[in-house]
């Protein structure tokens, strides 16, 4: 008989608590929480950013919770502020500032006659250091671990802003769409859904796999990652981009997530602390087909006017990825952490 990590207790179950509001780290942060913890209504003029606003801390943490209260809210802040005018407008003025800067990064994109065939193209480019490669052959048990915590602000919500693209999506895209979420999501099945499955190898690993457990290590340039995806997907006219975004995340999987497995079983770890990588080893590699040509390819036919939105939104998830591998290894390379604070492991 094979037992499940749902039997043996390991996945989470009950109801799901939403994390506390994290600590501020500037004069956005402290205005944002400040006016969370009332009552929802009018703010005061907000103070000036200090620090990049694609991935600074105070600028990338301030996103982040604005985006948080679309997806699980947070402890002791009132549901309303979700759709409050005034914080909209607050979070507006700081999605123009990102976008502005990650305009900046990624460059200018042309419209292209064939813009499935340029995300093979970035698919294929590499050029950067690989950080899955550094794990598999050299990383530290402590590296490997915080890798896990960086990847925790996303993964313990796997698909979910992808799937903001559902409604907005019609004809083969949104077939091949809930084909991947399907997938995602376990097809139904609460022990095989992948933000499931990463909660289980946090777990094996000692880590707390609470959902927003670890925000207050997490530096801005792990948080600008989570940023992009939501930010393409809260808002329809990126609707291009999010599908870029996801066509590009599962063309480039495969190797990588094999290679995590592959360090996690170097350093003692087991089959189900492995499990989420092995599962999207196998996915994604049918995944991988359906992105491009079905759901790149099905937007791009409906509507041809999207083609540069979907190469931008590939361009941006590989420059933001670039810029959070930098970070790591550049971290590493120095003898000190990648995060905000040393990590607690029990």
């Amino acid at each position: 008989m094979v037992v499940t990590p749902q039997e043996l207790g390991l996945l989470r179950s009950g109801p799901l608590d939403p994390p506390p509001l994290p600590r501020p780290r500037g004069p956005l942060t402290a205005f944002l929480f400040d006016a969370l913890q009332d009552r929802p209504g009018p703010l005061a003029p907000p103070p000036a950013p200090a620090d990049d606003p694609l991935d600074g801390d105070d600028s990338a943490l301030a996103l982040y919770c604005c985006y948080e209260l679309h997806y699980r809210g947070f402890a002791g802040v009132d549901d309303r502020w979700e759709w409050e005018a005034p914080l909209l407008a607050f979070r507006g003025q700081l999605e123009e500032r990102f976008a502005a800067r990650l305009a900046e990064v990624v460059g200018p994109v042309p419209d292209e006659d064939d813009p499935v065939g340029r995300l093979h193209d970035i698919a294929g480019a590499g050029g950067g250091p690989s950080l899955s490669r550094y794990l598999e052959e050299r990383g530290r048990l402590e590296q490997l671990l915080e890798f896990s915590v960086h990847r925790s602000a996303y993964q313990l919500k796997e698909a979910d802003p992808h799937s903001w693209a559902l409604p907005r999506l019609a004809g083969a895209s949104k077939a091949a769409l809930v084909e991947i979420q399907a997938d995602e999501y376990g097809q139904g099945v609460q022990k095989d859904m992948h933000a499931e499955l990463f909660a289980l190898s946090l777990r094996e690993l000692g880590l707390d796999a609470a959902y927003g457990a670890y925000v207050d290590v997490l530096p801005g340039v792990t948080l600008a990652t989570v940023n992009l995806v939501s930010y393409f997907g809260l808002h329809r006219r990126w609707r291009g981009a999010l599908v870029g975004h996801l066509a590009m995340f599962e063309m480039t999987s495969v190797e990588p997530m094999g290679r995590y497995s592959v360090a996690l079983g170097r350093h003692g770890f087991g089959p189900w602390a492995r499990l989420f990588y092995d599962v999207h080893v196998v996915a994604d590699a049918h995944h991988q087909t359906v992105a491009a040509r079905d759901l790149a390819g099905g937007l791009v036919r409906d509507e041809p006017h999207l083609r540069a939105d979907v190469v931008f939104g590939a361009l941006a998830v590989t420059a933001l990825e670039g810029r959070f591998t930098d970070h790591l290894l550049g971290s590493w390379a120095a003898g000190r952490t990648s995060l905000l604070a040393p990590l607690q492991r029990s």
